[in-house]
């Protein structure tokens, strides 16, 4: 969503085109060893601030608003394209990277959004397919896959006391509106993580904080730890927070090694 800008978009229908950089071909996949824990940098800068991250288990996949970006968990560059602004946070299943896209305003009242689900290749991102999802009715700025059904997170009007979670099925058909009492959070809900049995939802703020929540969206803490423009969770446990900042060259991009004792 959004980060101290708002972006009006005026149509709702665009081209993919890729950049010159060619994909890796697709690798077996290794099981991954622990990182360290100093920072691991994204390649490159870029016009907007990071959105959000997610992870196939092995590599990393990176959205800059207007651009993917896909890289070894160590920060090697192995894709990147220009994608249409507004990409959010987003998630990966089965091959396939998701995106939460709002091509209309964010953090108002329904009728002014324009939300959609682009799903990429995970390897070549490719454009696949794209899936409507109106109910999201303050903008779609973020998901994530769990249990067999995607859960889209989004924006929030001011003055609102309460966040909202959609349940959609594997191929976007609506199920369930969750309300998650977490009182209001600047501009709703930034990004999405399932990990140890417990939901992990990122928000802006002063300071930014972490709402965790049950598998039923019962709101068990609010943490005071940013997790606002990216947050995944690997096999051996560890969580990878997303970090972005601005420079004179363009917005940057790293993500920060923590541990589920940082949220106790």
């Amino acid at each position: 969503m959004n980060y101290k800008m708002r972006y009006s978009i005026q149509h709702s229908t665009f081209n993919i085109q890729h950049s010159a950089f060619s994909p890796s071909p697709r690798a077996p996949k290794k099981p991954l060893a622990m990182s360290s824990s100093s920072p691991v940098t994204c390649p490159g800068f870029y016009r907007h601030h990071l959105q959000g991250i997610a992870t196939d288990g092995v590599d990393v996949f990176w959205c800059f608003t207007s651009v993917l970006v896909k890289t070894t968990l160590d920060g090697r560059l192995l894709n990147k394209i220009p994608v249409a602004t507004h990409h959010g946070d987003l998630c990966w299943h089965d091959g396939k990277v998701y995106v939460a896209v709002n091509l209309g305003k964010f953090n108002q009242e329904p009728g002014q959004a324009h939300n959609w689900i682009f799903v990429y290749d995970d390897t070549s991102f490719d454009f696949l397919e794209k899936y409507h999802v109106p109910e999201v009715v303050h903008g779609a700025g973020g998901m994530e896959w769990y249990d067999g059904v995607f859960q889209v997170i989004g924006g929030l009007p001011v003055g609102y006391q309460e966040n909202y979670v959609y349940t959609y099925s594997p191929t976007f058909v609506f199920q369930e509106r969750h309300v998650i009492p977490s009182g209001y959070t600047k501009l709703g809900i930034q990004t999405a993580c399932h990990a140890h049995d417990r939901w992990w939802f990122g928000c802006y703020g002063d300071p930014d904080v972490t709402l965790q929540t049950d598998n039923n969206f019962n709101l068990l803490a609010i943490h005071k730890i940013s997790t606002s423009v990216g947050i995944i969770c690997l096999p051996d446990g560890s969580f990878r927070l997303g970090r972005s900042a601005k420079t004179p060259s363009g917005f940057t991009g790293a993500i920060q090694t923590a541990s589920l004792n940082d949220f106790q």
